[in-house]
């Protein structure tokens, strides 16, 4: 592993551990040349996944990239790390275990609002608002409608 401080080819394990989902094994790194420490994180691929965007371009799918658009929506979000990092390995699994090499960018768009509408409404909203292109502030009150009334169908459900 090279060191991302200095560059230098040849790093060193000092600790591997499995993260606490059991999905990652963590591995804390030294580097000889310049004495930094870092730690990396090795996780299963199960297959090469291609993002298929709606103009037709394809790019390899990234978890990293994936992570990012969810992190951005839920900042300054009470929501725990370790469960975003659930969510996150989950769909992830969800999009490799599909048996499809080409996913949809709806597709892996739609994972992510169901994702954020279990997670935090207000990420949801801000998500939607990217990912749908809003215009104009119907088009936010037009997901509250949606989002409330899912609530009340929910509540119902509840109450019977």
């Amino acid at each position: 592993m090279r060191c991302p401080f200095c560059g230098f080819e040849d790093t060193q394990v000092k600790d591997s551990r499995p993260t606490d989902d059991n999905a990652a094994i963590r591995r804390r790194r030294f580097c000889p040349s310049c004495g930094s420490r870092f730690t990396t994180f090795e996780r299963v691929q199960l297959r090469e996944l291609t993002v298929v965007k709606k103009n037709g371009q394809r790019e390899p799918f990234e978890r990293d990239k994936l992570a990012r658009s969810i992190h951005v929506a839920l900042r300054k979000r009470p929501v725990e790390p370790e469960k975003v990092e659930r969510v996150i390995n989950s769909m992830v699994r969800q999009l490799e275990s599909s048996g499809e090499s080409e996913i949809p960018s709806d597709v892996v768009g739609g994972l992510v609002m169901e994702a954020l509408a279990s997670l935090d409404q207000v990420a949801y909203v801000r998500f939607a608002s990217v990912y749908r292109n809003f215009r104009e502030a119907k088009d936010f009150a037009d997901v509250l409608g949606e989002l409330s009334g899912e609530e009340e169908a929910r509540l119902a459900t509840v109450r019977k």
